[in-house]
């Protein structure tokens, strides 16, 4: 599995238990495990949930389900 893949693994599983639709990217911040500081790892790359505010813009919300977080966080991270 590559990074991007292993990554988005990751935020997919850190989501589990979110109750979808995310509205705001306050309420994407509160639905990871350790809020800003929930970070996925893959190799050499680490990516906290906090720097998804980097990627992330308005326009973005609602999320309707976590792999469309996972799918939007890895594009724009440049994984």
């Amino acid at each position: 599995m590559g990074v991007k893949q292993e990554i988005h693994a990751q935020i997919v599983g850190a989501l589990t238990g979110a109750k979808f639709p995310l509205e705001t990217p306050e309420a994407l911040l509160n639905a990871f495990p350790e809020g800003a500081e929930t970070t996925c790892k893959s190799g050499d790359v680490e990516l906290k949930a906090g720097d998804a505010g980097k990627v992330l813009t308005g326009d973005d919300f609602p999320f309707k389900s976590a792999k469309d977080v996972a799918d939007v966080i890895v594009e724009r991270a440049g994984l």
